[in-house]
């Protein structure tokens, strides 16, 4: 009975977690084409399911009536739901051990986990806030190399599924963390400004729309270490597991430059 509670809930969680995944890869995504479309035009004029849309872009905020609507609660849901389902089926299930890796007990192996999490954040945070974002080109090689790091100490320190688990699981943390402490608050203050009278800093959409920006690149690789538990030998199980991985991140930002300019 106590295995089948434990079935269920890896259901529960799995499903919640997926299906707020595609609603906010898809909003994202969403959002992306339209910014791409406002290059080439004033107004967006679509159709869905027998509607019709005219949406217009604003380049600074402005105040209006209507209901301001945020899209924020999916990213919290799919953080929520999946450190959940990190700590029911990999901490609690002892998956993150393997003793021809690295000799380590669970409790361990979940304290260097969550050390990684909590030290990449603000690694990754630092850097793009430091003179060096002015810079994006040399930003992007330097966030690989600390990505490409980050993969091959989870290789030598966690089971080989746990590995890829653990900067997936990371990759997704930080596109959630970008959301609530980069981008919503951004935009929250630019609000503000206007609603005080106040110039609004276009700074801060910038800084925002390249949070955005980022999660769009993150996505692809952190969806494939998702399906990548199907696919064994060919990754995580593989010799070069490592290498692979580092290598498909560099396949996924590319999959992404293309749809973000098409």
């Amino acid at each position: 009975m106590h295995y089948l509670a434990l079935e269920w809930l890896n259901v529960a969680l799995r499903w919640t977690h997926v299906f707020a995944a595609i609603m906010w890869v898809g909003q994202t995504y969403f959002f992306t084409w339209l910014d791409h479309a406002f290059s080439k035009e004033s107004q967006v004029w679509m159709v869905h399911s027998g509607g019709f849309y005219i949406v217009d872009k604003q380049k600074r905020p402005e105040l209006r009536q209507q209901t301001l609507h945020w899209f924020k609660w999916e990213a919290m849901f799919t953080f929520v739901f999946g450190f959940l389902l990190l700590i029911l089926v990999y901490y609690n299930g002892g998956l993150m051990v393997d003793d021809s890796v690295m000799k380590l007990t669970v409790a361990q192996a979940v304290g260097i986990s969550v050390a990684m999490f909590v030290a990449g954040w603000f690694v990754y945070d630092l850097l793009w806030i430091s003179p060096l974002a002015k810079n994006e080109v040399a930003a992007t090689i330097v966030s690989y190399l600390l990505i490409v790091a980050a993969i091959f100490a989870s290789a030598h320190i966690f089971a080989a599924r746990a590995a890829y688990m653990q900067v997936g699981a990371m990759l997704g943390s930080y596109m959630a963390l970008n959301v609530w402490i980069r981008i919503i608050p951004a935009q929250r203050q630019l609000i503000d400004a206007v609603t005080n009278g106040r110039e609004p800093d276009m700074r801060l959409a910038e800084r925002a729309k390249l949070r955005s920006k980022q999660n769009t690149f993150i996505v692809l690789p952190v969806v494939f270490i998702m399906l990548s538990n199907h696919f064994p030998v060919a990754t995580f199980g593989n010799q070069y597991n490592w290498q692979i991985l580092a290598a498909l991140v560099l396949v996924g930002w590319g999959v992404a430059k293309v749809i973000r300019t098409r």
